[in-house]
């Protein structure tokens, strides 16, 4: 008896990892040598190519892309249609398995519908990733990124408000009352 479910359209392959309480729903294909944790959610119509990691509890909306080389650390969402990619100069007639670059997305990190995350970049924890955005370089802790290439605009929260920092460095979140510090263009929780 397995201890999670699976659309009975759902493809998983042999040698894949899959935690307990997690869902597969319709048309999804889990690859071979996969690593799903515990209570994660996969979407319709979803691919997660092989060896790629995902943490405990990391929510996967219906058409996204999971290519080789992703990893993602608990409590990750990933927005309806977005796409990571794994080779940095793609060429149909140019095999490049062997040139496949890591990234990382961290714990607590969102990212938007329709967002694109460049291969080899390190996505920090709890950042948020706007919508449509094209992510090409690494993203600290808490950032909020938007637009094409992205672009910082503000810092957000665990329960991912923006944050509003007073003239000291700090900011409160309005739901938790969490307490972050800004400083030197690195946030961090207080408390």
């Amino acid at each position: 008896m397995s201890l999670f479910f699976a659309h009975e359209t759902a493809v998983i392959d042999e040698g894949c990892q899959i935690g307990e309480d997690t869902k597969i729903w319709h048309f999804s294909h889990i690859m071979p040598n996969c690593t799903i944790g515990k209570k994660c959610n996969i979407g319709q119509n979803v691919v997660v190519s092989p060896d790629v990691i995902l943490g405990n509890n990391v929510k996967v909306q219906n058409n996204v892309s999971i290519y080789t080389g992703v990893k993602c650390d608990d409590d990750v969402f990933l927005g309806p249609s977005m796409v990571f990619t794994n080779v940095i100069n793609p060429r149909s007639a140019v095999v490049r398995r062997s040139e496949y670059m890591q990234t990382l997305v961290k714990r607590g990190a969102s990212i938007g519908a329709n967002a694109t995350i460049v291969c080899g970049n390190t996505l920090g924890r709890y950042c948020f990733i706007g919508a449509g955005a094209v992510v090409i370089n690494d993203i600290p802790d808490y950032a909020l990124v938007v637009g094409n290439p992205s672009k910082q605009i503000g810092w957000v929260g665990e329960y991912g408000h923006r944050l509003e920092f007073n003239e000291e460095g700090i900011a409160v979140c309005p739901e938790s009352e969490q307490e972050y510090l800004l400083e030197d263009s690195i946030v961090t929780r207080t408390k």
